[in-house]
């Protein structure tokens, strides 16, 4: 069976050879193997790094093609790769991950087994393992912090709503179609949609693993939650059906805190002690179990500093997204 394998990278010279080097240690035949790297105009050496994959390796794989994303965005990005696709199954990761050499085998055996979408547990994990990275990847590993999408925690064969870096047979794209390109962040939410839509499912295989480099800055992180945040509201205005109402507890928080902030001001102050208690509550449970699990370490004291600081800037992402989707006029199809 001949797999596609793609990465859409922008500005990921720092992390990128590890993802390749993963690749070059797949048990599965490299000649079943084609490799469409896409660089979305990075500023920094990453098409170097992929115009040298494909020169250092061309003789294995069955083919390598390193293309520009003009447009920058990911769902750009991966409609220039699904163009040129040929294989029978379409593997996507991200630049910042690694896996294990059976990977791309395992992946492949569930696909032969008759299965249509097929992934499984995303972990993530530090690249330069300081203790400000394990504290940062404790907040984002916890459902305090991050979210509770089964391929974060499940280690158990299943049907899932949606995966990370997962495997498609191609004729799931056929049919379906390419991906918004008007969703620069969320584009992944609205494709698994209309696939689930179209009748396939999602499985988590317990016998397939990737790790993904977590954010090694406190400042990368919040931005990107903040980003999130702003595309899931965004998206409302094209797919509203693509999201939980988890997706929108951060932004409640926000609303609820500030017009419990509003009506302080005129002297009923009980909603904002609630809200108050119950946030620093599960705060301060959140962190207790932390350091249950995890040994007392005196950076962990600014776990709940750090949740807040997630919380808030992902509420207030969704607002203006949210407040950004009204203004959108026409919806593309």
């Amino acid at each position: 069976m001949l797999v596609t394998f793609i990465i859409v990278a922008y500005n990921a010279e720092k992390v990128i050879k590890d993802c390749l080097d993963s690749l070059n240690n797949q048990t599965y035949s490299h000649n079943d193997i084609e490799v469409i790297l896409v660089d979305s105009t990075s500023t920094d050496n990453t098409k170097n790094k992929m115009i040298q994959f494909k020169k250092n390796n061309t003789e294995q794989y069955n083919r390598i093609l390193v293309l520009d994303n003009p447009k920058k965005t990911l769902p750009c990005g991966w409609n220039v790769a699904l163009k040129e696709a040929k294989g029978e199954a379409i593997l996507r990761v991200d630049a910042h991950s690694t896996f294990p050499n059976n990977f791309v085998e395992e992946n492949v055996n569930e696909i032969k087994n008759g299965e249509n979408i097929v992934g499984g547990r995303c972990i993530s994990i530090t690249k330069n393992n300081t203790k400000w990275e394990k504290t940062l990847l404790l907040a984002e590993e916890s459902i305090f912090g991050c979210g509770i999408a089964d391929f974060r925690r499940k280690n158990e064969r299943k049907y899932v709503s949606t995966l990370a870096f997962a495997m498609y047979r191609k004729k799931v794209f056929d049919e379906v179609g390419k991906y918004n390109e008007e969703l620069a962040r969320t584009e992944d939410n609205e494709m698994h949609y209309r696939m689930k839509k179209a009748g396939y499912k999602f499985l988590l295989s317990p016998n397939i693993i990737t790790y993904r480099y977590a954010r090694s800055s406190l400042l990368d992180m919040v931005k990107q939650k903040y980003n999130n945040g702003k595309w899931i509201g965004i998206t409302m205005r094209y797919c509203p059906q693509c999201f939980s109402s988890y997706h929108f507890v951060p932004f409640l928080f926000v609303l609820s805190l500030i017009l419990c902030i509003i009506l302080a001001l005129f002297h009923i102050i009980i909603p904002l002690y609630l809200i108050i208690g119950l946030y620093t509550m599960f705060n301060i449970t959140t962190l207790g179990l932390i350091i249950i699990q995890n040994g007392f370490h005196l950076q962990y004291l600014l776990l709940p500093s750090i949740f807040l600081l997630l919380h808030l800037s992902y509420g207030i992402g969704t607002a203006r997204g949210l407040l950004k989707a009204i203004s959108i006029k026409k919806v593309r199809k």
